[in-house]
């Protein structure tokens, strides 16, 4: 059986929501995950549509647990086969991940191609990707899902045809044989290990040089481009869709006080994101993790959007960023037209930002809680460089921002500035090596 899917010939699919009564699954983080909600549905419905399939139906059930053969109960099992023999449906896609045993028996019986919310999302990233980084990377992902379904007769997904779940790496790709496949994966991680070895060396010049690190992150589709785009005058692409973004994008942000920082645009995260993206993004991510601030966006408008918090806070646990300076800012309240719930947010979050990226709303309450942040780690001084000791003034350049220069008769004079640890390492350096140097303090708190 083939499907040819082609612009004017959408995979028709079918979505399974299971949940299970008094069943703990591995990935059960928070009680919510424990109901089939309507913004459960629409996440993946809206996925679905990302990935270019046409969604038919959705079937929700509840059961004791899972079954170990086929995920879902035989009883609903036969129901689907009817369902998808009535609806004439192409694809079935489940909301839970399953096993590589469990997404074979599903295919053998329904006749057609089984996937999980883990292999929709990996499609979709294959589809997105535009950089070389970001193409390595999802395809790196989606290998490592695929290795252990090479059983038995191969890979059931490449004899259904082509289409959502079977994008990137290829079908003859998929088709090799075990050893093949980890020569490829072996590969590409050398390939990414190299590119991260340059993103690197980008991100120590940053270091040096004093600039002060803001990563945005948040849920997919809550508005991270258009901030960055909105506050930087950039192009970076923003889409009313999710995973619009797959590559990370850095500018420069100005703050005035002689405060430069760099503001980073990353993956949006999403309600268990598949381990192998997350651990195949690792250099992407890496921009949260040297980030000395993050900016969590939030899509007010959204009626899920506290357990879309959690789901972030989840991912950063995850990659090791939990302890980070945070900072919470809700988007979209041009999107709502209840002010009580705007309100009641506001006391609940007292400590964060409301703001409308599209409109520019809040935007100077954002830039003076980011000052009040940063100003706590952060110096602005001025420094005297009498000209036996301009050599010192190289030293002051490769560790700091520098922010305007004077040349008077007997010296010179920087005003620059760089974070706490900088400025002691500047201030014990002039101490004990240039005495005739003064330093001081302008800004900092």
């Amino acid at each position: 059986m083939s499907f040819d899917v082609t612009q004017n010939n959408k995979e028709r699919a079918l979505l399974v929501f299971i949940r299970f009564r008094g069943f703990k699954l591995k990935e059960d983080t928070h009680p919510f995950q424990k109901t089939i909600s309507q913004e459960n549905i629409e996440e993946l419905k809206n996925l679905t549509k990302s990935a270019g399939a046409e969604v038919v139906l959705e079937i929700t059930h509840m059961q004791d647990r899972p079954h170990p053969k086929y995920y879902i109960s035989t009883g609903k099992l036969e129901e689907i086969k009817q369902t998808a023999s009535d609806e004439e449906i192409d694809l079935v896609i489940f909301d839970e991940e399953l096993t590589p045993g469990q997404q074979g028996n599903l295919q053998e019986e329904l006749k057609i191609k089984v996937i999980d919310r883990t292999a929709l999302i990996l499609d979709i990233f294959a589809q997105r990707a535009q950089s070389k980084e970001g193409k390595l990377q999802v395809e790196l992902a989606q290998l490592n899902y695929l290795l252990p379904r090479l059983r038995g007769k191969g890979i059931v997904l490449s004899r259904l045809g082509a289409g959502i779940g079977t994008r990137g790496p290829g079908e003859s790709k998929l088709e090799s044989d075990r050893r093949k496949i980890r020569q490829k994966i072996n590969l590409l991680e050398k390939k990414i290990s190299q590119i991260s070895v340059q993103r690197e060396v980008q991100r120590k010049l940053r270091e040096v040089s004093g600039v002060y690190k803001i990563s945005l992150v948040g849920y997919t589709n809550s508005g991270k481009s258009t901030l960055l785009n909105s506050l930087t005058d950039s192009e970076v692409l923003e889409q009313d869709m999710l995973f619009s973004t797959l590559d990370s994008t850095t500018r420069k942000l100005e703050l005035g006080l002689g405060i430069e920082v760099s503001l980073s645009d990353t993956v949006g995260f999403i309600e268990k994101l598949p381990h192998q993206l997350i651990a195949a993004f690792k250099s992407t991510l890496e921009e949260v993790i040297k980030a000395d601030l993050l900016l969590i966006i939030v899509d007010l408008s959204n009626s899920d959007f506290e357990n879309h918090i959690a789901s972030v806070k989840k991912v950063l646990s995850d990659i090791e960023a939990k302890d980070k300076n945070m900072l919470l800012v809700f988007n979209k309240i041009d999107k709502i037209e209840n002010d009580l719930l705007i309100k009641s947010s506001k006391l609940i979050y007292k400590n964060s930002v409301f703001i409308s990226a599209k409109l520019g709303v809040g935007f100077d309450s954002l830039l003076n809680k980011i000052r009040e942040i940063i100003s706590l780690d952060y110096v602005s001084f001025n420094v005297e460089i009498p000209y036996s000791d301009i050599n010192f003034e190289s030293w002051i350049y490769k560790n700091c921002k520098i922010i305007e220069k004077k040349y008077l008769e007997d010296f010179i004079i920087l005003t620059a500035g760089c974070d706490i640890k900088s400025y002691m390492k500047i201030s014990s350096v002039i101490s004990e090596n240039f005495k005739s140097v003064k330093i001081k303090k302008i800004n900092s708190k």
